[in-house]
């Protein structure tokens, strides 16, 4: 009778693809501990470091896309390196496109760490990249931004509802394009100093909007309407 999900753009779907009623949908979003996803203090960024995360080795993430603008790049600049949170499967799709674009000198995967490295990486990172074709809602993009780490990101699904607007809180490309990653990456890295207003921007809409405490206020408001809803049909009944 009462189901949530993460993202207008996930409850649209959810409408359009599986009939459900709009009155039985509510909207609360997934979060990120800004406590612990922070910039660390005396963290310099390193020139050149892009940092993404591959939680899956599917088309859906854009992978490809970021690993040929990162090749378009290192061709115009050579110093650009790019850090995937994330485990290289042996065979994958990945793993074929770093060979074709003789990247495996340029690229290192990040896995089984802890979540303060992880938070290390973020703070070491001139910018974070989120590639996706469709994301309902995109946690890694929080966490960039909860770290103000200038966020570069798709349009895809519910990105830009979460990641907010395109020059503010983070910089917006369209799905599938490397060409406008090479773009957008580069207007970073050249413009540190507006990047750092971006990323600190981009960490203020996260602490007001996307934090596990709003996560859990929310839930909750939902689980006690759902007992009101309860109590009520039980009063009926008697």
């Amino acid at each position: 009778s009462r189901i949530i999900t993460v993202s207008e753009n996930s409850a649209n779907d959810i409408r359009a693809d599986h009939e459900v009623s709009a009155d039985r949908l509510h909207i609360v979003p997934v979060g990120v501990d800004p406590s612990l996803f922070r910039p660390l203090v005396g963290t310099e960024r390193i020139p050149g470091r892009i940092i993404s995360t591959a939680s899956a080795d599917v088309a859906m993430k854009g992978q490809r896309f970021l690993l040929e603008a990162v090749a378009k790049l290192r061709a115009e600049r050579g110093d650009v390196t790019l850090t995937i949170i994330g485990r290289l499967k042996e065979g994958s799709r990945t793993e074929t496109t770093l060979d074709r674009l003789g990247l495996r000198d340029a690229v290192e995967f990040v896995s089984g760490v802890s979540d303060e490295r992880i938070v290390e990486l973020y703070s070491e990172a001139s910018v974070a990249v989120v590639p996706s074709l469709y994301e309902g809602f995109s946690l890694p993009a929080i966490e960039a931004m909860a770290a103000a780490c200038p966020l570069v990101a798709t349009t895809g699904g519910a990105l830009p509802e979460v990641t907010g607007t395109d020059g503010d809180t983070c910089y917006q490309v369209p799905p599938g394009d490397a060409d406008a990653l090479v773009a957008a990456i580069g207007n970073v890295l050249d413009h540190p100093v507006e990047a750092a207003g971006v990323g600190q921007r981009g960490r203020n809409r996260v602490v007001e909007n996307w934090s596990w405490k709003h996560t859990a206020e929310r839930t909750v408001t939902h689980y006690r309407a759902l007992l009101d809803d309860a109590a009520h049909a039980r009063r009926k009944r008697s």
